[in-house]
């Protein structure tokens, strides 16, 4: 009983480092382009592959699959983020630095165990996603805006599946997830005043809030032939409790929910030693008002933080991951992998995406393995290439016209350790 319940203890207090780690993974959109370091070392790669006790983060049926086994991860994460303004008549054109926070540090953990032969559970704790920018020269001072402006917004997930393999060929998976978020906003007095919100006094400098809510993840993992796997995962919004602090900021009183998403993936054996893998995602960023909701809602009569109010206008994207593993020798194990997305981020909206500059579009991963008799650790490192987005009509006239250019790249660096029981 000790066994079981001390995974749960970690858990809770990986929550805790989690939530104040800062966590700016603003990778698919400000989705983590995967859960655990063996799917980060091929570029998130995870729906029909399960290698860990993190694979409930990427597909429950895969907690069928793994095993006996405590996984830890850690990663080490640096954004790059930076905006340009010009053509603006009220004097803000200028080059923009969003990197006063450059390093964070996210922590992971992963614990499946099996009931019977054909029934198993597990716990994932992760970092769903985020985002971070903060400007010490404040973008938005030429609107009233002052001190450095700039947005926190940290996604933790706890993660319990339960996963039934009736045959060999087949798992299904289902999951609970519990999500925690924490947000913060400074340096947009410009939008705290009755003619642009619906909540003055609401909008920035309020501290850190945090919302929480329930949601559901479903999947299966099917052997087609001996050496081919596919696998099916969904994603349920996750409808969390408001943002109250900054109700006068996203649309609905504060509503921030989560997006529905869902995916599928290949996993092929080529060979003993080599395993390809292929995954697409679809991510509904749209159907969350104060994230798809375009600004432009504010000039026809609907202020911030109003029902169904503007937001970010962010489009809903799809994800293409690409990745190989190549056992070299029974204790080295190499991995890469590369992954495409759509940027969410229309050109008109560039203007608010100066907080959250989620542009980018292509990640290039490598990574190992490597068993030892105190168990195994894996190390992981990922570029995430520059993209830029230049605006087009994307600032408004009350705001004094003129364009905004967002640019984002990042790195990523990730070390895990597994255990198997």
């Amino acid at each position: 009983m000790t066994i079981k319940l001390a995974p749960l203890s970690a858990a809770i207090a990986s929550s805790t480092a989690l939530l104040t780690a800062f966590s700016a993974q603003a990778t698919n959109g400000y989705f983590v382009e995967g859960a655990g370091p063996k799917a980060q070392a091929m570029a998130g790669v995870g729906i029909a592959l399960p290698q860990d006790a993190l694979t409930a983060a990427n597909n429950p049926a895969g907690t069928a699959l793994v095993g006996d086994r405590l996984d830890i991860g850690l990663t080490w994460f640096s954004p790059d983020r930076s905006a340009r303004i010009s053509g603006n008549q009220a004097g803000a054109d200028g080059d923009y630095d969003g990197n006063d926070k450059t390093d964070f540090v996210i922590p992971e953990l992963g614990y499946t165990r099996a009931l019977s032969p054909s029934l198993s559970y597990g716990i994932a704790v992760y970092g769903n996603g985020g985002m971070n920018t903060s400007y010490e020269s404040n973008p938005f001072a030429a609107f009233g805006s002052s001190g450095a402006a700039g947005v926190d917004l940290a996604q933790l997930f706890i993660t319990p599946s339960l996963a039934y393999r009736p045959t060999p060929e087949h798992a299904f998976g289902v999951a609970a997830t519990f999500a925690v978020q924490r947000f913060e906003a400074t340096g947009l007095q410009a939008f705290d005043n009755p003619y642009v919100s619906a909540s003055a006094g609401n909008v920035t400098d309020r501290g850190h809030d945090t919302a929480h809510g329930w949601g559901v993840k479903l999947g299966w993992i099917g052997r087609l032939h001996e050496n081919l796997s596919l696998g099916l995962t969904w994603s349920s919004r996750i409808e969390t409790s408001d943002f109250d602090r900054y109700q006068g900021l996203f649309a609905d009183g504060g509503g921030f929910d989560i997006p529905e998403n869902y995916g599928a993936g290949l996993s092929w054996t080529a060979t003993p030693r080599l395993t390809l893998a292929a995954d697409w995602q679809r991510i509904l960023y749209s159907d969350t008002g104060s994230v798809g909701n375009s600004l432009g809602l504010l000039f026809e009569g609907k202020p911030l933080g109003a029902e169904d109010g503007p937001g970010f206008g962010w489009e809903d994207v799809e994800v293409t991951k690409i990745g190989a593993a190549y056992r070299l020798t029974d204790a080295l194990t190499l991995r890469a992998g590369f992954s495409h997305a759509e940027q969410p981020i229309p050109d008109g909206e560039a203007f608010i995406n100066i907080l959250a500059p989620g542009v980018i579009e292509d990640h290039g991963s490598l990574g190992a393995d490597w068993n030892t008799s105190v168990g195994e650790f894996t190390v992981s490192y990922t570029h995430a290439f520059e993209n830029k987005v230049q605006g087009n009509n994307s600032i408004p006239a009350a705001f004094g016209g003129g364009e905004a250019e967002l640019a984002m790249d990042q790195d990523i660096l990730r070390f895990g350790w597994s255990r198997a029981f």
